[in-house]
């Protein structure tokens, strides 16, 4: 019987990694690549050797045997392994080993025992660095949570994916997105990573969503990235080839064009949420009273700052405050409101109410329930037009249909013909494939299958449509749903930034190893 931990990695998509490490062993075409994450920074820029090749007494090269998440195995029983998070360790005997340091210098060495290739010099024992190595992950994968048995194989791939990716950050452990580019801790993907965390450790979920409600801003709004450097909350912290790219991406249909002041840039509105996700899974009312006010604060400046008509519905003042970055909403101007944003807004105020009960707190949770009732009413009063949630953009409508106009549904607050009309949409050609939800209508002619939020597949929304339409009343719709995404993962070979619907597969720029559709998959295969 295979180890619990056994989970091939294919040094491409699957580096040769550890949990709370920088370093990234990957193939090359000249041999493996040690290359450290950092934040904003292309691997190629961080290279800490290239061309390593192992060879036997007679000059051959060893071809990697193996290579799992405690060691890449070699021929002739040599092995590469993590002697800790900084530190890795070529371990063998009668062979020897060549690689290239960054500015083209030539390194040799004969293996007679375990030597360090990368890190501070020490003394290490190889027997006891791959014993330490199998200890850790086997508890590690002790902690999956169950899955039926045609899901375990990607289900041990999602979970060594979040291992892999917690990196300490900010003085907290912190799961990034991905070592390949997203090196820094992301609002958004922050709470979908504790979905998936609470099963093993809440503790860790919860470290997640602290590493937001820690660097509220004064005016109670949280930042979109915590990173190695601070934090980024406004364009005045986007790295430079953000502005040149969305000075290109972002059009004027309507007369709007960007404006060079700062602008606020957070991410949608689901903090309460995710802490009562953990909360149901570990009821923990101490840190409900310690979150709450900093939770109460992050909902009110939806309000107070990002609502420039006054009319009660806030708006994305920024592509990037919605998670959204390239979707063609933003083709109509800077600034939008599609529906998902104040569907969030309803949930995390019944949320509110939800942490207000367990905090004992009647006269406060009845207070949040109005409001959530009083926001559903208005975003049908004024955005539903018979037929569609309609998106603004700079104020006026958009054409484009999204699957952010179904996303009401996770309010669970609609009339019910309302929400009836939603599901018929989302079963229809427009939205029902093989592999739903795209994220842009098939029908639509914005619609394109491999560009970012043009077409592809993403999990969240997938996710967030199966908890609405459980929550509206369409049990059996969440659950062909939610099949049809688990099979999609299951199918297509690896956790991807996001999918093409068409085919299944990887979408051309998608990027692997990707936290949330790996803690996401994860949470929809778990068996309850």
């Amino acid at each position: 019987m295979s180890p619990s931990y056994d989970v091939p990695l294919d040094l491409v998509e699957r580096p040769f990694t550890d949990r709370g490490s920088r370093l990234l062993v990957t193939a090359g075409p000249d041999g493996l690549r040690v290359a450290r994450a950092e934040y904003e920074t292309p691997l190629d820029e961080t290279t800490e050797l290239s061309a390593l090749v192992v060879r036997d007494p007679a000059g051959r090269p060893l071809p990697v045997r193996t290579a799992t998440p405690v060691e890449v195995a070699f021929e002739g029983g040599v092995s590469l392994l993590f002697a800790d998070p900084a530190t890795l360790v070529l371990a063998g005997h009668g062979a020897s080993a060549s690689w290239r340091l960054p500015d083209g210098t030539g390194r040799t060495l004969a293996l007679d025992g375990c030597h360090v290739l990368t890190g501070p010099p020490g003394a290490w024992s190889a027997p006891a660095v791959r014993a330490a190595a199998e200890a850790r992950w086997t508890e590690w994968f002790d902690r999956m949570p169950p899955v039926r048995s045609d899901l375990a194989e990607r289900a041990r791939t999602a979970w060594w994916t979040l291992a892999v990716n917690l990196l300490p950050i900010a003085g907290r452990e912190g799961l990034v997105p991905s070592k390949y580019g997203y090196v820094g801790v992301w609002n958004w993907d922050a709470l979908f990573h504790a979905v998936a965390l609470r099963h093993a450790s809440p503790a860790l979920a919860r470290e997640q969503i602290l590493f937001f409600l820690d660097h509220q801003l004064p005016d109670g709004r949280l930042p979109d990235v915590v990173h190695d450097h601070g934090v980024l909350a406004d364009t005045t912290d986007l790295p430079r080839a953000d502005h040149a790219r969305l000075a290109e991406h972002v059009g004027s249909a309507n007369g709007s064009r960007p404006t060079r002041a700062p602008v606020p840039v957070t991410k949608p509105p689901l903090a309460a949420w995710a802490v009562w996700k953990v909360h149901e899974t570990d009821p923990d009312t101490d840190f409900l009273a310690a979150v709450h006010p900093k939770l109460v604060r992050a909902h009110e400046w939806w309000f107070a700052a990002s609502d420039p008509d006054g009319d009660g519905l806030p708006e994305y003042l920024h592509p990037y405050s919605s998670g959204l970055d390239d979707s063609p909403i933003w083709d109509y101007g800077p600034r939008a409101e599609p529906p998902d944003l104040n569907s969030y807004l309803v949930l995390e105020a019944d949320r509110l109410a939800d942490i207000a009960e367990a905090l004992g707190r009647a006269a406060e949770a009845a207070h949040w329930r109005s409001r959530a009732a009083a926001h559903a009413a208005l975003l049908v009063a004024r955005r539903w037009d018979g037929a569609r949630f309609t998106t603004l953009a700079a104020g006026a409508p958009v054409p484009v249909r999204t699957a952010l106009d179904l996303m009401p549904l996770f309010t669970g607050r609609l009339p019910a013909g309302v929400a009836a009309a939603l599901e018929r949409d989302l079963r229809s050609p427009a939205f029902w494939g093989e592999r739903p939800v795209p994220t842009v209508a098939f029908d639509d002619p914005a619609f394109d299958p491999d560009a970012m939020w043009r077409g592809p597949v993403w999990l969240n929304v997938n996710y967030l449509l199966v908890e609405g339409l459980r929550r509206s009343g369409f049990p059996d719709t969440a659950a062909e749903l939610r099949e049809r995404t688990l099979a999609m993962v299951r199918d297509a070979g690896g956790l991807y930034e996001y999918w093409n619907p068409l085919t299944g597969a990887r979408a051309a720029r998608a990027t692997s190893g990707f936290g949330w559709s790996a803690a996401l998959f994860l949470d929809l295969a778990a068996e309850r």
